[in-house]
């Protein structure tokens, strides 16, 4: 299945926010605003590599089924 950058963006941001939910440290993390300006300045590739990396489990679909 093909995806947009603007679906990637908000997948990724929708995972950071569920990541960040029980477990955000100011002094460490992006807040989710940084988070998203950050993921807003990557190229689809770019979005895509952050998604799948070689040693993820996941494919690109099952990321998008989970967050998008």
């Amino acid at each position: 299945m093909t995806y947009t950058r603007d679906q990637l963006i908000t997948a990724l941001n929708a995972e950071y926010e569920f990541m960040c939910h029980d477990d955000f440290d100011p002094d460490v993390d992006m807040s989710p605003s940084e988070y998203l300006t950050h993921l807003q300045s990557l190229s689809i590739d770019e979005l895509i590599d952050d998604i799948t990396p070689p040693d993820n489990e996941f494919t690109l679909d099952d990321f998008m089924t989970r967050y998008f």
